[in-house]
């Protein structure tokens, strides 16, 4: 385990465990939905704070095509593949503040991934970057964070999230490409063109502003415990319409920085 603190906050990090956060406290309140259940420990993509990589979101039936050639990845949510390889796979631990893996044998291609992160008394940063081997090929990157809706003090949580565009979703629940008017949620939809910050607020207690280099962004909020706001540098299934690519001289990079202060409710 790799454990971060400041004055305000601490964060674990188990190289284990995906790369993932275990555990994100501030001001002594733990943010993260914890792995509870033997079900969470066969199910990693439901609990604590992981990187995605080197894809985020749905891939469609777990296939794609690149330069002529047809790949299939796991389908760790069939009939779709999900959320890369590497929250699945243990990381190395490179330093203090750095860990790194390869990007494993279920992808197709020579790279790897490496995840950095930074703390002090107003907010946590990550960085998480792909490098290419030897070849080029499609990439997409974020974070995959599960917030708990209540926290042992204030109130449940409230979500400020404003956006211009949401992408369209076939019957199969895979975006296709298009966009139109953000809907009402709950949601399990992908967003551009923010208005501003996504903010999470525990009333009371404790609110977040969610800031990120990645230009789009996944809420999930149909569960009763917990809720995703989910930076990404492409929507899902991006790898079947116009991706994003790697190449050994270019990584694909991004940042997430969570930045927090006390909440009180008016009086």
């Amino acid at each position: 385990m790799i454990s971060l603190k400041s004055k305000n906050a601490s964060v674990v990090i188990d190289p284990k465990a995906g790369g993932r956060l275990t555990s994100l406290c501030i001001y002594g309140l733990e943010l993260l939905k914890s792995m509870s259940t033997e079900k969470d420990l066969n199910d990693p993509i439901m609990w604590g704070f992981y990187p995605m990589a080197p894809w985020a979101g749905r891939v469609r039936n777990g296939q794609f095509s690149y330069d002529g050639e047809t790949f299939q990845l796991p389908k760790l949510m069939p009939p779709h593949a999900i959320h890369g390889t590497t929250f699945v796979t243990e990381w190395q631990q490179d330093s203090e503040s750095q860990i790194s893996v390869f990007l494993g044998n279920d992808w197709p291609f020579e790279g790897r991934a490496i995840q950095s992160f930074t703390i002090d008394d107003k907010k946590f940063t990550l960085r998480l970057e792909v490098h290419a081997r030897d070849k080029p090929f499609p990439c997409s990157i974020g974070w995959h964070p599960w917030f708990c809706r209540k926290l042992k003090k204030g109130a449940a949580v409230e979500l400020l999230f404003e956006a211009k565009a949401m992408y369209i979703k076939d019957e199969d629940g895979i975006p296709t490409g298009e966009t139109c008017a953000p809907t009402e949620g709950p949601w399990d939809d992908c967003f551009t063109h923010l208005s501003q910050n996504p903010k999470l607020t525990w009333p009371g207690a404790l609110q977040i502003e969610l800031q990120s280099s990645a230009d789009h962004w996944v809420v999930y909020n149909e569960r009763e415990d917990a809720i995703c706001v989910e930076p990404q540098t492409a929507p899902p299934d991006v790898f079947n319409h116009t991706p994003q690519i790697v190449r050994p001289e270019k990584p694909l990079t991004a940042e997430f920085e969570l930045i927090w202060h006390k909440h009180k409710t008016d009086k």
